[in-house]
């Protein structure tokens, strides 16, 4: 077994992880560079390889597997650029799907606020003559006339990509596929996606959003992968190519290629699949919030019971104003709130923190390319948390001075000190991020305060103590690679497939041999999958779910299945069973008197990448010895001389109470008064809120 390389590009850092063939990791690190991606990456890659003696282009000839991610798609998304111009096709009389979507804004009496734009704009939705019912049923035939007209105005009027999602496709898919062979033949090469193809949900706007996203992400995602793929080949890579998914999983690029939409939050949602192993590994538990803060966003995500959170709602943007992106995906919160966010005074005269970014270009005033805008890099900056001479361990300086003058514009328009600006910053970041935390562990039934919480992000460091203290988190860690804890994640990460399929009964009149038909053809489809990787990875397994609700409910929730027989009534009476106990679990109520109804039954594969496994030696507690001191700001204590720790510092067993700083090359960690933190022998620090908890 040979080295693994996974890289992660986000909005402001390349972060690239290698992990040897013991298991060991070692981190690299780059800004992003929007205009070609592997030139940026390679530098990571550079880095990552000097610290096991090696060039990068060494290091990737004796590297087995490489796995991506990117925010790429998910940039395309929110700001509308570099989209293909997308057509959409759909059934007359219901163009105005994507306009209305599910509510269309968070205030829908709130008449000052406008109704956000449609994904695909109105006048690039058509109208096509044909009704199919929700028995599968053709009421109106196709009018493959008219249809023919339709799609030459969509060639004559230079359209680079099509979706086509029909009322009822996933019932009965005929029109659709119709609809594909007459692009194939009157426009061949024009890329399409068919709704009933990439989300089989019953729900209209979520299947249709969903096509409109994967097929308007085509043509870019499948020229930045082929470059990517291209450079890495030129490069001298010549190993397997894996791209990590929002399912939590890795697929084949020429998978991903195909399906484009899978990779929107493919980096964010590999932290919660790191933060899992991380917890597992320090004997904490499978009950697990990641909160992972990068340059432009913090982004929560959830393990529950050993199991990474999945949802459907998952909104690129705002909730019900963004976005959806209708496929099953790892349930991630995000907020515009990260190293790079911008701190500003609102017309009223109140500190504001995001959710505008500074990104990597030209960055946070410290990076010294020019930004002049405040962030929160800059206040921990300014409250002496950077070391500016040893920023990134020393690859990176930073310039004080630049982040003191941003800082101090701030800190003239609220009338107070830089330090009590900076500070301000600071705190008003960490309460959003803990507002975010609170949010989704509600959503998800979880006791914040018995889940373990897991610290990610190149920012995470400098305040993650405080939101633990908020919380009230008795149990949280800090990754060693915790500055590229998603690149990391994706070393834990196996091949991932889901298929899924609507067929709506209930518990009152449960349609057993039709269910098992649905979830055996899934099986079968599933099968077939693994196979395509059964030389190198024969292990798989697969597992069912259904979203299921009270009848009379608008949302479901998803309940595992044990298995894809369900024909004997004790399967039945154990499905019904988990999803009382589920329910009352997630949304505090429990109806056993309540017909139960299943609308959309899944099944997901999991195609397991052997990996080795590290061991590791006891610990014995001792008190750490810090290497040097600086002035730092603490509110409460003001400015006080406080001990740095380098990495040399600390062995496994070490301690060290606040006021501190513990510096690791690629983070850096702020310890609290009345707070301390201890090296586990795993290398990761375990962080506890009262010194005398440990």
């Amino acid at each position: 077994m040979g080295y693994q390389v996974s890289a992660d590009t986000g909005g402001t850092f390349i972060d690239v992880v290698v992990q040897d063939p013991t298991a060991k990791q070692v981190i690299g690190k780059s800004l992003t560079t929007y205009d070609r991606v592997f030139r940026g990456m390679s530098k990571a890659i550079e880095v990552a390889a000097n610290e096991i003696g090696m060039s990068a282009k060494e290091l990737l000839a004796e590297t087995d597997l490489f796995i991506y991610g990117t925010t790429h798609a998910t940039n395309a998304i929110v700001t509308r650029k570099d989209l293909a111009k997308t057509a959409l096709l759909t059934t007359a009389g219901f163009e105005d799907v994507l306009v209305l979507k599910e509510g269309g804004k968070q205030d829908g009496y709130d008449f000052s606020k406008r109704y956000p734009d449609p994904y695909i704009p109105r006048r690039h939705t058509f109208g096509v003559r044909e009704r199919i019912n929700s028995e599968g049923e053709v009421v109106v035939e196709l009018d493959e006339k008219d249809l023919r007209e339709t799609l030459k105005t969509i060639q004559e009027d230079g359209f680079e990509a099509v979706a086509v999602s029909l009322l009822w496709s996933v019932v009965n898919p005929a029109h659709e596929l119709r609809v594909a062979e007459l692009l194939s033949e009157l426009a061949p090469g024009l890329p399409v996606t068919l709704s009933h193809k990439i989300a089989p949900i019953i729900r209209e706007y979520r299947r249709t959003s969903a096509a409109a996203i994967d097929a308007s992400l085509k043509p870019l995602m499948q020229q930045h992968f082929k470059q990517l793929e291209k450079d890495l080949r030129e490069f001298g890579y010549q190993g397997a190519i894996l791209v990590s998914t929002s399912m939590g999983g890795v697929m084949n690029i020429e998978e991903v290629i195909e399906s484009p939409i899978h990779t929107a939050r493919s980096g964010p949602s590999m932290a919660p699949l790191a933060g899992l192993n991380y917890s597992l590994q320090e004997g904490l538990g499978g009950d697990m919030i990641v909160a992972d803060t990068g340059g432009t966003t913090f982004d929560v995500g959830l393990s529950r019971d050993g199991t990474v959170v999945h949802s459907r709602d998952t909104w690129i943007g705002p909730e019900w104003e963004g976005d959806l992106l209708g496929i099953s995906s790892v349930d991630i919160r995000s907020i515009g709130a990260g190293g790079g966010s911008i701190a500003w005074v609102d017309e009223g005269g109140l500190l504001r923190v995001g959710p505008q970014s500074a990104g990597s270009e030209p960055g946070p005033a410290c990076y010294g390319n020019g930004g002049t805008e405040p962030t929160l890099s800059d206040a921990a900056c300014v409250l002496g948390y950077f070391d500016p001479d040893y920023f990134l361990g020393g690859r990176m300086q930073l310039d004080a001075d630049a982040a003191e003058a941003a800082v101090g514009r701030v800190a003239d328009q609220l009338g107070v000190s830089v330090l009590e600006a900076a500070w301000g910053i600071l705190s008003l970041a960490s309460e959003a991020m803990v507002k975010a935390v609170h949010e989704i562990t509600t959503v998800q039934g979880l006791n914040h305060q018995d889940s373990t919480l897991v610290a990610g992000g190149g920012a995470a460091g400098i305040n993650i103590m405080q939101i633990a203290s908020e919380l009230g988190s008795r149990r949280v860690i800090l990754p060693k690679v915790a500055s590229a804890l998603s690149a990391s994640g994706m070393h834990f990460a196996d091949i991932v497939k889901e298929e899924s399929a609507s067929l709506i009964t209930s518990s009152d009149d449960f349609a057993a041999a039709s269910v098992e038909k649905v979830l055996l053809g899934l099986e079968e489809q599933l099968d077939k999958f693994a196979g395509r990787f059964s030389e190198n990875y024969p292990d798989y397994a697969i597992e069912f779910g259904v979203e299921a609700r009270y009848k009379g409910q608008i949302w479901a929730i998803d309940v595992p299945l044990q298995s894809a027989k369900l024909s004997s009534e004790s399967d039945q009476e154990r499905l019904f069973s988990t999803f009382h106990d589920l329910h009352e679990r997630v949304m505090a109520v429990r109806d056993p008197g309540s017909a139960i109804e299943f609308l959309n039954w899944r099944a997901r594969v999991t195609v397991n990448i052997p990996r080795a496994q590290r061991e590791f030696a006891g610990a014995e507690e001792r008190v750490g010895s810090s290497s040097s001191k600086r002035t730092c700001y603490f509110s409460g204590t003001g400015k006080i001389e406080t001990p740095v720790f380098k990495p040399a510092d600390l062995v496994p067993g070490t301690r060290v109470s606040g006021p501190a700083v513990i510096e690791e090359p690629t983070t850096t960690l702020v310890i609290y008064p009345g707070m301390a933190a201890q090296v586990a022998a795993t290398g990761n620090y375990l962080l506890h809120i009262e010194e005398d908890e440990a």
